[in-house]
């Protein structure tokens, strides 16, 4: 049977970290502040918005939250993000995702200052997380890496497969895992021979969104697997991308769904805030 990866414990651990950073921070003059921008009425991004609220308060980080109208102009939010970007008492900009149909998201990500861009969706911190000489890092992707170094198993070496290749995902988990000196599969949905390339891979990471996608006979014995994917079954319970109850028998560890990477996002989030106000503070 796998160890279960304890994401909510790893979590702890690093907002913990994050709260002595902020309280240095303060002793110093320096405060560190989030603006979250939630557009519309989403219900899964109120979950999330409110989680990110709770996690600023346990981390001594400064929360202003922007709620606006499903019908909100581009224009109105355009200009709402230039105020935040002018104003000092903001470390980090989160526009939540997805925006409601008529707004441009690229433009959106684009308009946040990269120094302020804590998603690290802007293509200029892209750019530096493709070249290793980054700020900031995707708050998942970072969470995950995170999580695999809790297990104590090796990234160097290790033959890393990652199932999905979104931008906010895939892309981002595969040069990380590179950062740590895996060898690097990215998976998708023309890819063929799924089941053997996963079944060969040390790490496994899913996320595709698609419930228990990631079978008993996808996973090599004792491989570290990690379940990205957060899906609503019909009768209101939460799954993975993994059927966590094939893949326990046979991994070396996994992440639950909940509370595997899930918390870790938002840890990362914070610890993202705290490293934009050094570097607007110019601290290395």
């Amino acid at each position: 049977m796998a160890v279960i990866i304890d994401g909510k414990a790893v979590s702890a651990e690093v907002k913990q970290r994050v709260a002595n950073e902020v309280a240095e921070l303060k002793e110093n003059g320096i405060e560190c502040g989030l603006a979250v921008i939630l557009v519309g009425d989403d219900p899964a991004s109120q979950v999330y918005v409110r989680n990110k609220k709770r996690a600023c308060e346990a981390c001594g980080i400064y929360s202003a939250e922007y709620r606006l109208p499903a019908d909100t102009k581009m224009e109105e939010l355009i200009a709402l993000i230039d105020e935040l970007n002018a104003d000092e008492k903001i470390s980090g900009i989160l526009c939540q995702l997805p925006l409601p149909k008529g707004l441009d998201e690229e433009a959106v990500i684009a308009r946040i200052r990269p120094d302020k861009d804590v998603d690290a969706f802007n293509e200029a911190n892209v750019g530096k997380i493709m070249i290793g000489n980054y700020s900031f890092l995707p708050c998942t992707p970072a969470g995950v890496i995170e999580l695999i170094k809790s297990t104590g198993v090796d990234m160097t070496g290790k033959n890393a497969v990652v199932i999905g290749r979104s931008n906010i995902v895939g892309k981002p988990m595969a040069m990380l895992l590179l950062h740590n000196n895996a060898t690097v599969t990215i998976c998708h949905s023309k890819t063929q021979n799924l089941k053997e390339i996963c079944a060969n891979a040390d790490i496994l990471v899913a996320a595709i969104g698609r419930p228990n996608f990631v079978t008993g006979d996808m996973i090599k014995p004792g491989a570290v697997v990690i379940d990205v994917g957060i899906n609503r079954m019909d009768d209101g319970k939460l799954c993975g991308d993994v059927n966590f109850e094939e893949a326990e028998k046979i991994a070396g560890y996994i992440t639950p769904v909940p509370g595997g990477v899930g918390p870790m996002t938002i840890a990362t989030l914070m610890q993202n805030t705290v490293n934009a106000a050094k570097l607007q503070a110019g601290i290395k």
